[in-house]
Formats: C-alpha cells, sequence, structure tokens
C-alpha cells in the first residue's frame, strides 16, 4: 500500500466519522445508561471479592454462581436468569429454553419469519440429508411432536403499523374484521395449541428482513397479548444487548436467550449463555440443561466468575464501540458504491452490519481483508466451507481471542447471491477504523 493510497483511506474515514459525530453522542448516552444498570446491579447485590471463588463438584450452594444470576436478572429486567458456561453457544441456550417449555401437541409460532439458520435444525426445519446438521430430525421440536408455523416477517411489520395508525388505536380490540385479509391468519394461530411465540431480534441470514428494535418487540407483545394472556413470548437476543436503553423483558417477553461471547460477555467470558425472564420458565429450560429432579441451582463455572462478571461490567462501553463500528462502516463502504444495511444513520437494534457486494469474488475479498486486520491469525487466509447448521458454504473471518467470540470484530456470510457479508463486534473503536482502511484496499 502506498503512502497516497494510506492517506486517502485515512481521509475518507475521518470525513465519515465527522458527518457521524451526533449519531455517535447518542450511541454515548444509550451507554452510559446501560453503564449506571449495570453498575447499579453491582452494588445492589453487593458484589465481593468472595463471588470469585472456585467451587468444585457439582458446584451445589455457590454463593459465586448465585450473585452471577441475581446481577444478570437485574441488568436484563427479568425476575431470574441462569447463566451457565454448560450452554456451548446462544443457539444452545435457545434450543434449552424451547425443548424446556414446549411438549408435544403445543404449538410454536415464529412471529418473524424463518429463524436463523442454526435454529432450524433445532424446530426441524433442516433435512439432516441436505444439509450440514448431524442432528437427526426424530430429535428436533418436531420430531418430539411439537407443532410449528411462521408468520412472514413482513406480515408482522404490517400488523405494527396497522395497530399503531391513526385509524386504528391502540385501545382498540383486535378482530378478524379489523385485520386486512394477508394477516386474518395470525389471530387462529394465536389460539390453543399455541404457547410459544418465538421473536428473532437480528435478521440473520434472511435478505428480506432487519433487526427489529425493542419498541416494536412491545407492539408484538402488546398485540400477542390481546389474544393470548397466558402464551410464552420468547425472544431470541443474541447481538441485541445494550444496543438500546433496554432489554426484552422490560418490553414484554417472558424469555430470552444470548450468548456470553456476543454482546454481554464483554469479550472476556470464554464461553456459554444466558437464559432469562420468568422464574418457572427459566427454571424449566435449565432441566434441560442438567436432568429432571436436578433442576438447575448447581453446575460449575469453572473458575470464571470474574471474567464474566468483568465482562458484563465492561459490556455497555464495548457494544457502544461496536455499533459506532458498524455506523461508520456503513456509510464508508456505501459511498464505495456497495448497498449496506442498515443505512447508516438508522437506529441500531443489534450490533450486525451487512454489505452486499454482489459476487462471491469481492465477499471472499472483503472477508479476507477483515482477517488480515485481526490481531490474532491475521496471517490466516479465509476461504468458504461447510460450516454445521448451514445448507451453503461459508466464509467465516474472525482473528479473534476467543473463539467464534462475535462480539470481538469479525464478519460471515452465505455463498449465495446477493453475496452479502455479515460484520460484526469490535472490542474498540480504534480497531475498526484500522480494519477499514485495509478494507479500501483490499477491495481496490
Amino acid at each position: 500500500m502506498t503512502v497516497n493510497t494510506i492517506s486517502k483511506n485515512v481521509e475518507t474515514i475521518r470525513k465519515a466519522e465527522k458527518s457521524l459525530a451526533e449519531a455517535f453522542e447518542q450511541i454515548d448516552e444509550i451507554s452510559l445508561s446501560n453503564q449506571r444498570r449495570v453498575l447499579q446491579a453491582f452494588k445492589n447485590n453487593r458484589l465481593s471479592e468472595i463471588h470469585f471463588a472456585e467451587r468444585t463438584g457439582y458446584g451445589l450452594g455457590d454463593p459465586g454462581r448465585e450473585v452471577i444470576d441475581n446481577i444478570y436478572a437485574e441488568v436484563m429486567q427479568a425476575e431470574s436468569t441462569a447463566v451457565r458456561l454448560q450452554f456451548v453457544s446462544g443457539t444452545h441456550a435457545i434450543a434449552c429454553a424451547l425443548f424446556g417449555n414446549l411438549r408435544a401437541g403445543d404449538r410454536m409460532v415464529s412471529l418473524t419469519g424463518r429463524p436463523y439458520d442454526t435454529l432450524q435444525p433445532v424446530i426441524g426445519l433442516s433435512n439432516p440429508q441436505k444439509s450440514n446438521s448431524s442432528i437427526p430430525h426424530q430429535q428436533s421440536l418436531i420430531g418430539s411432536g411439537v407443532l410449528y408455523e411462521e408468520i412472514k416477517f413482513s406480515d408482522a411489520m404490517n400488523l405494527i403499523r396497522d395497530q399503531t395508525s391513526e385509524n386504528y388505536p391502540n385501545s382498540c380490540e383486535l378482530t378478524v374484521k379489523q385485520l386486512s385479509s394477508s394477516l386474518k391468519h395470525i389471530s387462529s394461530l394465536l389460539e390453543k395449541p399455541t404457547k410459544l411465540i418465538h421473536i428473532q431480534k437480528a435478521p440473520g441470514y434472511d435478505s428480506e428482513r432487519r433487526a427489529i428494535t425493542n419498541e416494536e418487540i412491545n407492539r408484538l407483545c402488546q398485540i400477542v397479548r390481546r389474544y393470548r394472556s397466558d402464551v410464552i413470548i420468547m425472544v431470541d437476543n443474541c447481538y441485541g444487548e445494550f444496543v438500546e436503553l433496554n432489554e426484552p423483558p422490560a418490553c414484554g417477553a417472558d424469555l430470552i436467550a444470548g450468548s456470553l461471547i456476543k454482546n454481554p460477555g464483554g469479550g472476556l467470558a470464554i464461553t456459554g449463555g444466558y437464559i432469562a425472564g420468568k422464574s418457572d420458565l427459566v427454571e424449566q429450560a435449565l432441566v434441560r440443561v442438567t436432568a429432571p429432579g436436578l433442576k438447575g441451582q448447581l453446575g460449575l463455572l469453572y473458575n470464571q466468575n470474574r471474567l464474566i462478571l468483568q465482562g458484563l461490567f465492561m459490556a455497555p462501553a464495548i457494544v457502544a464501540n461496536a455499533v459506532k463500528g458498524a455506523m461508520l462502516s456503513a456509510l464508508v463502504l456505501q459511498e464505495a458504491g456497495y448497498l449496506v444495511n442498515p443505512k447508516p444513520f438508522i437506529k441500531r437494534s443489534d450490533i450486525v452490519q451487512t454489505i452486499e457486494f454482489g459476487t462471491a469474488e469481492k465477499l471472499v475479498r472483503f472477508c479476507q481483508a477483515v482477517q488480515a486486520s485481526s490481531p490474532v491469525d491475521s496471517y490466516v487466509i479465509p476461504e468458504p466451507g461447510d460450516m454445521p447448521g448451514y445448507t451453503d458454504q461459508v466464509i467465516m473471518c474472525a482473528g479473534t481471542f476467543h473463539q467464534g467470540a462475535t462480539i470481538e470484530l469479525s464478519a460471515d456470510g452465505p455463498i449465495r447471491p446477493p453475496f452479502r457479508a455479515y460484520l460484526q463486534g469490535g472490542l474498540t473503536y480504534q480497531h475498526v477504523k484500522c480494519m477499514l482502511e485495509n478494507v479500501l484496499e483490499y477491495l481496490n
């Protein structure tokens, strides 16, 4: 890279950064509010060095695990939370929540379209013979006798729009007659045997949808409650923690789940996940982690208490770095001629930024540039390959300190049109800027 090229790229990024100054101030205000809530939870639960002590065996009566659960519950604005390193991923935590609270004959309805790729085999939507999933179909929810339906994402968004329009005040009772013809089936899907409504906050690899805000989640919860007061509303909260002022339980959700190596782990948690929500629902989910009769108040945290808590303490600031980095990336790459979603100045509800490259070659080049900008394994050249749980080949780049930690700067994308990259994370905002300098050089 020549000196002139470096100077040009630096100036391009600096100019975009100045344009985003006001938006960055708003992100800092959200981060400050979330930091206050996290700090208050630590203080309210009287966190002490004694809670960092190592435990062995079953982990019975572990005060460290108990205080972590209580702090997380307060931070996530929920009755109860279970933070466990036994969860191998966010998908695993979500699966435990689903299997723990659904029985044969119950119906699960996805209110935001087809769930993320790795959750499809859990539900039973993917054919193991036609995908890279090794999970037998009979061990999925559908294979276990759970019924499943889904509503198009666009229909759910139309329902929110209709409900909040001037001709459709919030105080009105929803009736089939009042709904547009394309949405009439929603009322029947919310009747029994429907037991659980699933809402996915992040878009996943679905090109027809976007991340949804907690305000929209609140409106969906209000609509559902007008039909059913007893149905469980569960939110896949992955990538969304600390991006907004509140978490989904404060907006009407009964249950949420996510990964510790995404937002809430703050780049320090080495693995694990969490489930938060109503106490009885969290307990049912934990039975799937252990066994009936054992319940969930056991299990080691493997001497990771301090890092779990320190990561949570740092998470509001680190998530703010990631959101700023996503907005900067969107503006810089949009001005370079690429389609981006969300647009640079759009209010964020998760940390994921998509960039559409149009060709497999440019998608691969972009991911290679991100990898080359990484602190770990920068010399590795990523190539597309088969991944468990995905039906298409996927290219993944993540030179991270923790394997697969998407709160650290990383990118991935399926090798299928329109060849979108999904960029997320960034422990420091400065790292994102360094990455963009490299990306501009690689793409040119």
